[in-house]
């Protein structure tokens, strides 16, 4: 079961690293003024969130899934279900920031780079959540 903890865990650290750099990346393309940077940052953005994060992601959620099973019949308490609540925050977020990848490719975007900069934070706040939630696991 520590393999498969361990393996959770690193594409925990994938995912939240692309969902701390996908919105920092759309800070810089909503700033962008000139068509060659515009696509350098619709490259980036597709290959970021296809190619990593969504990968991250997707692993994330088997390996946690994994874990679970593993761990059937314990009484895992409250930490866990709010946890798993919060996850679902994130795959929102995730889902959200897709749709921007996409709002970006077909230059649809209506938000400023300081908007970007605000949304950037969110993920920083669950991933703080999630792990205090997983290590000390409060509320028994």
């Amino acid at each position: 079961m520590l393999w498969i903890k361990a393996f959770h865990i690193i594409f925990m650290v994938t995912w939240f690293a692309g969902l701390f750099y996908l919105p920092r990346l759309f800070v810089y393309h909503a700033m962008a003024e000139d068509t060659v940077s515009s696509e350098r940052f619709k490259t980036m953005e597709r290959k970021l969130f296809y190619g990593i994060m969504t990968p991250g992601g997707i692993l994330t959620l088997l390996f946690g899934l994994w874990l679970m099973l593993g761990y059937t019949g314990m009484n895992v308490g409250l930490w866990l279900h709010i946890k798993l609540a919060l996850v679902l925050v994130v795959i929102g977020y995730h889902v959200w920031c897709g749709k921007l990848v996409s709002d970006f490719r077909h230059d649809r975007n209506r938000h400023g780079h300081v908007w970007y900069r605000v949304f950037n934070e969110f993920p920083v706040l669950l991933l703080i959540a999630i792990v205090i939630l997983a290590v000390v696991k409060p509320f028994g």
